[in-house]
């Protein structure tokens, strides 16, 4: 961990939670589009299903792709489908999904892109569908936040900006919400893979 953090800022701070999110890359569209959620989770003929509706079937056709990829690679694993907020998210558990997820999550992050595709492919719209593999991004999650928090309060101790490693799309977003929730300000620099994140004081 770093705290040499350069004056010159090489890009500029727009929406960091946002832009450290892979789904949203090139996603910002409203979750409130018209027709999609009326208070009547049961809509009528010739409506749009509701937001939690076409979620959960993304979620079913998630299972349905990683339901075959298990069967292809004849591993074990029970598959957990649920709605987080504004995305589906989907979770296998099993004894060893190891080589699912890879050292950093790098075999875990190609496949919620695979995955990602197949509900395009059914759907014909982009997906932000979260997919965790043997609570490793639960795990990861838990880390990074009391990372984070160390962060905040070191930079709110010193009233200087310090820096953490380069991280993923998913890691620097656990880190922007955890700042922003503090009262801080963060951005990202830097280009993939080497992209961090610096937290500013207030």
């Amino acid at each position: 961990m770093s705290e040499d953090v350069s004056d010159e800022v090489t890009e500029q701070p727009v929406d960091n939670q946002v832009d450290d999110q892979v789904e949203d890359q090139s996603e910002d569209q409203s979750e409130d589009q018209s027709g999609d959620e009326t208070g009547d989770d049961s809509p009528g003929e010739g409506s749009r299903p509701s937001r939690v509706e076409r979620l959960e079937n993304e979620g079913d056709i998630a299972a349905d792709y990683l339901e075959e990829l298990l069967d292809i690679a004849d591993l074990d694993g029970d598959l957990d489908m649920d709605v987080e907020g504004d995305r589906a998210a989907v979770s296998i558990v099993g004894a060893d999904l190891s080589q699912l997820v890879g050292g950093r999550g790098e075999v875990l992050d190609a496949l919620q892109e695979l995955t990602r595709l197949a509900v395009y492919r059914e759907t014909g719209e982009r997906s932000r569908l979260m997919l965790d593999i043997g609570g490793y991004r639960a795990d990861k999650r838990a880390s990074l936040e009391k990372t984070a928090a160390e962060l905040v309060a070191r930079v709110k101790e010193t009233g200087e900006p310090a820096s953490l490693e380069p991280m993923s799309p998913f890691e620097r977003k656990v880190v922007h919400d955890v700042v922003a929730a503090a009262g801080l300000v963060s951005e990202s620099q830097g280009t993939e893979p080497r992209r961090f994140v610096v937290v500013q004081p207030a």
